[in-house]
Protein backbone atom coordinates (compact mmCIF):
# COMPACT_ATOMS: atom_id res chain seq x y z
CA UNK A 1 0.00 0.00 0.00
CA UNK A 2 1.69 2.82 -1.05
CA UNK A 3 -1.20 5.76 0.66
CA UNK A 4 -3.35 5.68 3.13
CA UNK A 5 -6.78 5.89 1.64
CA UNK A 6 -9.81 8.99 1.90
CA UNK A 7 -12.99 6.76 1.77
CA UNK A 8 -13.41 6.79 5.72
CA UNK A 9 -14.67 2.83 5.41
CA UNK A 10 -11.96 2.02 3.37
CA UNK A 11 -9.18 3.46 5.77
CA UNK A 12 -10.82 2.36 8.60
CA UNK A 13 -10.33 -1.33 7.16
CA UNK A 14 -7.10 -1.05 5.93
CA UNK A 15 -5.79 0.47 9.35
CA UNK A 16 -6.98 -1.98 10.85
CA UNK A 17 -5.47 -4.54 9.00
CA UNK A 18 -2.04 -3.78 8.59
CA UNK A 19 -2.30 -2.93 12.69
CA UNK A 20 -4.09 -6.75 13.07
CA UNK A 21 -1.33 -8.44 9.98
CA UNK A 22 1.61 -6.78 11.79
CA UNK A 23 2.56 -4.47 9.38
CA UNK A 24 3.17 -1.90 12.49
CA UNK A 25 3.46 -2.09 15.95
CA UNK A 26 1.26 0.74 16.92
CA UNK A 27 -1.29 3.28 15.02
CA UNK A 28 1.69 6.15 15.32
CA UNK A 29 4.36 4.09 13.64
CA UNK A 30 1.42 3.21 10.82
CA UNK A 31 1.01 7.12 10.54
CA UNK A 32 4.53 7.90 10.39
CA UNK A 33 5.07 5.42 7.40
CA UNK A 34 2.32 7.42 5.52
CA UNK A 35 3.52 10.53 6.81
CA UNK A 36 0.38 11.40 8.76
CA UNK A 37 -0.63 12.91 12.14
CA UNK A 38 -2.15 10.26 14.42
CA UNK A 39 -4.75 12.77 15.83
CA UNK A 40 -5.68 13.88 12.32
CA UNK A 41 -6.76 10.42 11.60
CA UNK A 42 -8.58 10.00 14.98
CA UNK A 43 -10.07 13.41 14.31
CA UNK A 44 -11.53 12.68 10.69
CA UNK A 45 -12.58 9.00 11.71
CA UNK A 46 -14.25 10.17 14.98
CA UNK A 47 -16.11 12.92 12.54
CA UNK A 48 -17.28 10.09 10.17
CA UNK A 49 -18.58 7.85 13.45
CA UNK A 50 -15.59 6.08 14.28
CA UNK A 51 -13.20 5.87 16.98
CA UNK A 52 -9.85 4.82 18.31
CA UNK A 53 -9.93 1.80 20.85
CA UNK A 54 -6.20 1.25 22.26
CA UNK A 55 -7.43 -1.45 24.34
CA UNK A 56 -8.32 -3.47 20.98
CA UNK A 57 -5.72 -1.43 18.75
CA UNK A 58 -7.92 -0.80 16.26
CA UNK A 59 -10.67 1.43 15.16
CA UNK A 60 -14.21 0.95 15.82
CA UNK A 61 -17.84 2.42 15.29
CA UNK A 62 -19.02 4.53 17.91
CA UNK A 63 -20.82 2.25 20.03
CA UNK A 64 -19.09 -1.02 19.44
CA UNK A 65 -15.91 0.89 21.36
CA UNK A 66 -16.03 -1.01 24.44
Amino acid sequence: MDYLPKDPAILVSSVNMLLRDEEFDTLEALCFAFNREPSEIKDYLLDKGFVWSEQQKQFRPIGYDA
